[in-house]
């Protein structure tokens, strides 16, 4: 039991919902999953996905088939798990591109170790480790070492040290291991692999020789054979986690016998935790993360040094009061301790401010549903919408007149006469205080996630300037065919699509302006919305030729769905006040941009 286990099961204990993701994968060719539930309350699971092959993880980086694979198998787990928004904590290189593109998520990379320092992992998983540092919204890590390695990459750093499950090593279990021939016990357990200094441990058995050297756990760097010559020297190899107190409580003394390398120069690591839980003594190479545990641990700069500090520690006849000032540290380094310090890192993130502006022309009942479903589905807090009324003449503006009580981040812009889409929206525009900006028409409903889905794609290309979603009802690619009765009805079938395409965006030369997000630098780089395409038509073609020619992308989320009515205000205007608006609004498109090209859908 590791780290990431710990910290599946204390967020579990807090009331999350916790998918844990298994490094071991089914092999089969078609995307999906296994799952088993680990705790009574439901709220714990072991996911395994399908992967074709089950390749390991830690040699390399997934290839572009076992990545569609990857990404369809995590959107089937959440349709099935209907999650709406997810904290992705990601603790593997091999897992960036799959979690990338997980919908309404907070991305949290554990930096648990650097892994340059280890001898198997390739050029390919170091870069993808640099661009998921860069790239997550929070990047957590375990040492100071490592946090400052941290800020080459990200400035939205956290830590998160390792720790310890204090009542698993504290209480003295019924049976203790013994030496047979009742030697003391100087003792470790842990991986031992490349980082365990086998000189040091063979001057350790040699100095000791009427003295145990008892080594527990999985040996992948032939110590054994280097070691096992020795008569003092004893190898149990890997023991379950529960198996632990055993062999810890039969130690005199505890051993860190790291070589000093980058690798260990990073860590924290969490058996000196555990030992102290038992109040046991440590003996350390001297490492920085020492540091922290002050004169409760023992440490030595050279071999010398470490044989001596062992030899103190066997002769030194120990004082409850040092036992209880060790189990008193250990007992506040717990892992619930941690995820108490992980969430707060989150909490304290902080989120690009986001302006949604809407423009309403009479139609009170869908400003009504539009607006509700802001408040339902828009999960995001730095947010402020912005109402602008082109003189409505129902019941609209006593119903902003209320609705704008009802918040902070709420502002109505009244107009004495319906000035048209263009000139509305650029009031919106010019009140905003946003890093990104929504036009959102009053004939939409949003559903769950959409600003921060839509915000992701933003983050992942620095050349997207505009973003909007699929829909039901738009004259151009965006339109996707679904079917629904309901708007309840229709957020589950619209999640059924958007988690089945995660991640994914359709190239569009132009998007339909129901529902669009920009960012402020295109905004400031291409200026207002041309207010001489009046009441409507044409003002969104105009606009994504002028973000085109400023060099900026267009597109449309494919996992984020907004539903649409399409034309509520026009639909009022009679059928030739339409036409005539459309032609003339055709002519002026045309007279700045050449023949109009007619949208398209992607169905033929």
């Amino acid at each position: 039991t590791q780290r990431p286990q710990h910290l599946s099961r204390e967020l579990a204990a807090c009331g999350h919902r916790v998918f844990y993701i298994s490094n071991n994968f089914v092999d089969h060719a078609e995307p999906g999953f296994r799952v088993d539930p680990l705790d009574e309350h439901g709220r714990l699971f072991r996911v395994q996905l399908h992967l074709s092959g089950a390749p390991g993880i830690y040699y390399g980086v997934p290839d572009e088939p076992a990545l569609q694979q990857l990404r369809a198998s995590v959107g089937s787990l959440l349709a099935w798990t209907r999650t709406r928004a997810a904290l992705s904590l990601v603790q593997h290189p091999y897992w960036r591109e799959t979690a990338r593109i997980i919908p309404n998520q907070r991305l949290i990379y554990d930096c648990m170790d650097h892994h340059g320092g280890f001898l198997t992992n390739s050029a390919e998983v170091l870069a993808w480790e640099h661009d998921l540092m860069r790239a997550a919204d929070l990047l957590v890590v375990t040492s100071d070492w490592l946090f400052e390695e941290a800020g080459k990459y990200n400035p939205r750093r956290w830590m998160v040290r390792n720790a310890c499950q204090y009542e698993h090593f504290s209480a003295a279990p019924d049976v203790a291991f013994q030496d047979k021939h009742g030697r003391a016990v100087i003792g470790y357990f842990g991986a031992i692999a490349e980082w365990m200094d086998l000189d040091l441990l063979e001057k350790l058995a040699q100095r000791f020789h009427d003295h145990l050297i008892l080594l527990v756990g999985m040996d992948s760097t032939g110590a054994r054979a280097r070691l096992g010559h020795l008569e003092n020297v004893e190898f149990v190899g890997e023991v379950p986690y529960a198996n632990l107190p055993f062999y810890l409580a039969g130690f005199d003394v505890c051993l860190l016998p790291f070589r000093v390398i980058p690798l260990t120069l990073a860590t924290n690591p969490v058996k000196v935790y555990e030992y102290l839980s038992a109040g046991k003594e440590v003996v350390s190479v001297e490492l920085p993360e020492m540091q922290q545990f002050g004169n409760l641990v023992r440490t030595a700069s050279d071999h010398a040094g470490f044989l001596d500090a062992v030899a103190q520690a066997l002769h030194h006849r120990p004082l409850a009061s040092q036992k209880a000032d060790r189990q008193a540290f250990a007992m506040s380094q717990t892992w619930t301790h941690r995820v108490q310090e992980l969430l707060r890192g989150v909490d304290a993130l902080p989120q690009p401010r986001v302006s949604v502006i809407v423009v309403t022309y009479n139609n009170c009942g869908f400003t009504k549903a539009c607006l509700r479903s802001l408040e339902l589905y828009t999960d995001y807090a730095n947010l402020e919408t912005i109402v602008v009324d082109n003189a409505s003449t129902d019941d609209t503006r006593a119903y902003l007149a209320t609705w704008e009580q009802a918040g902070s981040q709420r502002r109505v812009l009244l107009n004495a006469e319906n000035r048209g889409f263009a000139a509305a929206n650029n009031q919106g525009l010019a009140a905003a205080s946003g890093d990104y900006l929504v036009l959102l028409n009053n004939d939409t409903y949003v559903t769950p996630g959409w600003i921060t889905t839509l915000l992701a794609h933003m983050h992942r290309s620095d050349t997207l300037g505009v973003i909007g979603p699929v829909t039901n009802n738009i004259g151009n690619e965006a339109r996707i065919d679904i079917h629904y009765a309901t708007m309840e009805e229709m957020v589950h079938v619209a999640a059924e699509y958007t988690l089945r395409h995660a991640g994914k965006r359709t190239e569009l030369r132009t998007a339909a302006f129901f529902c669009v997000m920009l960012r402020r630098e295109v905004y400031e780089q291409v200026g207002l919305l041309d207010e001489a395409f009046g009441l409507g038509f044409f003002e969104d073609d105009d606009y994504c030729r002028r973000v085109e020619r400023a060099g900026w992308g267009i597109a449309c989320a494919e996992d984020v769905f907004i539903h649409h009515h399409l034309s509520a205000s026009f639909n009022k205007l009679k059928r030739d006040t339409r036409q005539a608006l459309f032609l003339k609004n055709k002519a002026l498109y045309e007279a700045k941009w050449g023949e109009w090209i007619p949208h398209k859908y992607r169905y033929g």
